[in-house]
């Protein structure tokens, strides 16, 4: 299996994104993943799908301890006594004592930095996860919130795909030991058939999304949790470990990156990296 090294934790490199999947359809999709080798799943509080989540690990025949399991607090919850309060309620839904990494989903300017992660330490300290990271965080709160950190910060969950330049940033956490785990890592299928995509997919016998996927792995310090609601795709999403890219493909795909694409823009979004 192809692990992220980052702060003491191991973070295998392919992840199930369960956002929008509810219900039976989480809980048969966690199971299957699971059961075709995925080892990494990740949900969240505001997903409303942790109890699925759960369901869907002791349906499978992975063992608790094989699974790397993330969830996160969404930004309204990160204050002190509410982000452990969010915690303790995400492990009563999952049906279990502890998860793998916590983060925090979303900065929130309301609430003091130092007081976010003061919250996130003790979490980690009272044994509710065993790591701690954030989630769309820019250079600067993330170099504020390292600082601020007793324990390491494993991981920036942030949008990543072919056409959004992370490299600024990826430099930044490569320096401090920090893994870049991408979500909307297939940018929504947008860059599926593009030439430089579907030349690399023919010439070594993959999908486009197999492709894009392995561009992520092939990064140091990157994973990526592509989210599927098609069972049939889950055994294609971790099937990128026979194969490498060329330095040339790796460079056409990543100078797709100068459109600028985001999808996850929100009103309470920080204030992106601009370079």
């Amino acid at each position: 299996m192809h692990l992220v090294k980052a702060g003491g934790a191991k973070i295998p490199a392919i992840g199930l994104g369960t956002y929008t999947l509810k219900g039976d359809q989480c809980r048969d999709l966690v199971a299957r993943a699971l059961d075709v080798g995925y080892r990494h799943i990740d949900t969240a509080a505001l997903y409303e799908n942790e109890a699925a989540v759960g369901e869907g690990l002791r349906a499978s025949t992975a063992a608790r301890d094989e699974v790397f399991l993330t969830t996160k607090v969404w930004h309204t919850e990160i204050g002190d006594g509410a982000l452990e309060a969010s915690a303790e309620a995400s492990l009563k839904r999952l049906g279990l004592d502890h998860v793998d990494l916590l983060l925090i989903h979303w900065p929130n300017p309301k609430v003091p930095l130092a007081e976010s992660i003061g919250a996130l330490n003790r979490v980690r300290e009272i044994g509710l996860t065993r790591h701690i990271g954030v989630s769309n965080f820019t250079r600067p709160l993330l170099e504020q919130a390292i600082s601020l950190s007793d324990a390491p910060l494993v991981c920036n969950q942030l949008e990543y795909h072919p056409q959004l330049d992370q490299t600024p940033l990826l430099a930044t956490m490569r320096e401090n030991n920090i893994a870049f785990v991408s979500y909307s890592p297939l940018g929504r299928g947008e860059m599926l058939s593009s030439p430089v995509v579907t030349d690399a997919a023919r010439a070594h016998g993959k999908t486009p999304g197999q492709i894009i996927l392995r561009w992520h792995v092939q990064q140091p310090g990157v994973a990526a949790i592509p989210r599927t609601a098609n069972p049939a795709r889950l055994p294609e999403n971790i099937d990128l470990f026979d194969f490498a890219l060329s330095d040339a493909e790796m460079a056409a795909i990543s100078a797709l990156g100068a459109a600028g694409r985001r999808f996850s823009d929100y009103a309470f979004s920080p204030e992106w990296d601009s370079d």
